[in-house]
């Protein structure tokens, strides 16, 4: 069966740009393939971070991708500093994996001008990547536009290896990317990808009241300065929100409207927000029941890194008998 990996940075409850953009997709892939769903908590620690804060985010991510729909007895959703495997990998992978490579990675350039000290985590960030991806021998990755090039190296780490290893049989395959449907979710400020750290995105789990005091002042088409200006829709990030949340049926009419100015901007918005309600209602209420049930989080935490470990375990094992270590 095919086999798919996907991680996600503890960063608290879900927002609907993480959920469009992986969580809701984990829910449909579930169905499909052998899934390994990892809240990657090491990966949060090339910043300045709380410990306390840590561990509640990593919680409250929990909780939200369980209410959003991911089903611990059919996919394998585990803590990935629970599965020591991973860092042992990642040293692992560290004797050969290109530093020209991953000097050019683009998310180490950006984030590295911004910083005055710069940790070697920042650096070897996508090495730990691509352990997480490789431990499980997976085959597909999903992942949004901003993740591909992180996914070549990982490719690039596993040709090496086998080449290195393992030259008459591959031992770990190159995984593909399975891009997500909806790629790159723009925040309320339309000028950036949706993020907490911005302060352009609407919580999963918000009230439906918190959600439209956000929609009502949303960056809209810019061409829509007055109520009788006919839009175009594909530059207006509410009608992608449209695409994402409301029925076809719906985008279609927003587009009519939008293009003909049948409707204002406040009016899509409140289509929207109805759209947005139907879908996330259920999620809030799920998310309210598993909170209230601490033990199970626990429980589904802790039975899927059983299952992790099982499978990284033997990868470890025939990794260390193809290296030369042990007797």
């Amino acid at each position: 069966m095919t086999r798919i990996f996907s991680g996600i940075q503890p960063s608290g409850e879900l927002h609907i740009g993480n959920y469009l953009g992986a969580v809701k997709n984990w829910v449909a892939l579930q169905q499909r393939f052998e899934s390994f769903y990892c809240i990657v908590d090491y990966h949060a620690i090339t910043v300045e971070y709380e410990p306390a804060a840590l561990r509640e985010r990593t919680r409250d991510m929990a909780i939200s991708i369980l209410a959003s729909g991911v089903d611990p007895a059919r996919s394998i959703l585990f803590v990935q500093s629970s599965v020591p495997e991973h860092t042992e990998l990642a040293w692992i992978f560290n004797s050969v994996a290109p530093l020209g490579e991953l000097e050019r990675q683009t998310q180490f350039k950006d984030k590295s001008s911004r910083q005055e000290s710069i940790a070697v985590g920042l650096l070897t960030y996508p090495v730990l990547q691509a352990a997480d991806i490789l431990l499980y021998k997976a085959d597909l990755v999903p992942v949004g536009e901003d993740q591909l090039q992180h996914l070549e190296l990982s490719r690039e780490v596993a040709r090496k290896w086998n080449a290195r290893f393992s030259p008459a049989t591959p031992f770990f395959p190159e995984p593909k990317a399975e891009v997500t449907p909806t790629a790159r979710v723009m925040g309320l400020d339309g000028s950036a990808k949706m993020s907490k750290s911005l302060g352009n995105t609407v919580g999963l789990l918000e009230e439906p009241a918190a959600i439209w005091e956000k929609l009502k002042p949303a960056v809209t088409d810019p061409a829509r300065v007055r109520r009788t200006d006919p839009g175009t829709p594909e530059v207006c990030n509410i009608y992608h929100l449209h695409k994402a949340f409301s029925p076809p049926e719906t985008v279609r009419h927003v587009a009519v409207q939008c293009s003909t100015a049948g409707w204002g901007c406040i009016d899509c918005k409140k289509v929207l927000h109805e759209s947005m309600t139907a879908e996330l209602a259920p999620v809030r209420e799920r998310a309210k029941e598993i909170r209230a049930s601490p033990i199970a989080v626990d429980t589904a935490l802790r039975s899927g890194a059983e299952r992790a470990r099982t499978v990284a375990r033997d990868t470890i094992r025939e990794v260390k008998e193809r290296m030369g270590f042990g007797s």
